[in-house]
């Protein structure tokens, strides 16, 4: 497997293709739930994203948000669904984890739904912890939020 991993921002092509079939999949997944969860994955202004190719093709994506003075929180995780279980989207997290301690953050929190195991899994496999929901998903049960701290 021949990944390379780049840095950028949410102006990227690639990775604004990909966040598209990642909206695709969460629509189904969320259901009747979609458009609330959609409010929050705004792409515009992303300063920070990583897209990761395979022999040149982009085959998933991630990106982080900075959320408070010493947290950022992970957003926009996705891999094609066809490159799904080879490690590419621990990839893509690590690098997105390197950037933050680079930016010299202390935290990465982030959000996923019940309906995304594959995700809960990836998260758990790199050591986050789960955490009392925070900000617009406290109340939402279908939300799973997590925590890693990375000082």
């Amino acid at each position: 497997m021949n990944i390379t991993l780049i840095r950028t921002n949410s102006n990227h092509t690639h990775f604004q293709d990909l966040v598209k079939a990642l909206d695709l999949d969460l629509r189904i997944r969320d259901g009747e739930d979609h458009a609330f969860f959609a409010q929050f994955n705004k792409i515009d202004m992303i300063k920070y994203v990583v897209v990761a190719f395979e022999n040149e093709v982009a085959v998933a994506c991630g990106a982080i948000k900075e959320y408070s003075a010493k947290v950022m929180e992970v957003k926009r995780m996705y891999v094609k669904e066809d490159k799904r279980g080879k490690g590419i989207a621990s990839l893509v997290l690590q690098d997105l984890e390197k950037w933050c301690i680079e930016l010299k953050f202390e935290k990465c929190i982030l959000e996923t739904g019940l309906a995304q195991p594959e995700a809960i899994s990836l998260y758990t496999k790199n050591n986050y912890q789960r955490i009392p929901n925070y900000g617009q998903y406290e109340q939402v049960e279908t939300s799973v939020c997590f925590e890693k701290r990375l000082v």
